[in-house]
């Protein structure tokens, strides 16, 4: 499924949408899943559940790696947040995975929607 994600990443990132915009409106859908889950969170499965989280988990692994990655242009004291930003994002997974509420989904919503309206906010 992370191939799956990875090239989904990259066929879009081809298209004529900027990589910051691919990427605001990556984290919104995922935010939007997740919202979706935590709204219907007695209605949805435990596979439903789990496909959300995992979507949410694997992008944030190709933003994290992409970021991070030593030929990216991002001053180094971005791409350490970024890398603790994810490291939570993780924690926070399996926070909701180990003790499943639908409360634990607001900060991972948060937090995708919060990425987002700043990479829209920024110029490129």
């Amino acid at each position: 499924m992370y191939k799956q994600a990875a090239q989904a990443y990259q066929k879009a990132s081809q298209t004529a949408v900027s990589p910051r915009e691919l990427e605001a409106n990556l984290l919104m859908k995922a935010a939007a899943r997740l919202q979706l889950i935590k709204d219907e969170w007695e209605e949805s499965s435990f596979a439903e559940k789990d496909e959300a989280l995992t979507y949410n988990r694997r992008l944030w692994t190709v933003l994290v790696t992409s970021a991070t990655d030593k030929d990216n242009p991002l001053p180094q004291e971005i791409k350490n947040n970024l890398g603790s930003l994810g490291i939570f994002v993780f924690k926070q997974t399996m926070a909701v995975l180990t003790d499943p509420t639908p409360e634990k989904l607001a900060t991972l919503i948060s937090i995708n929607r919060m990425i987002a309206e700043g990479l829209r906010s920024q110029p490129e």
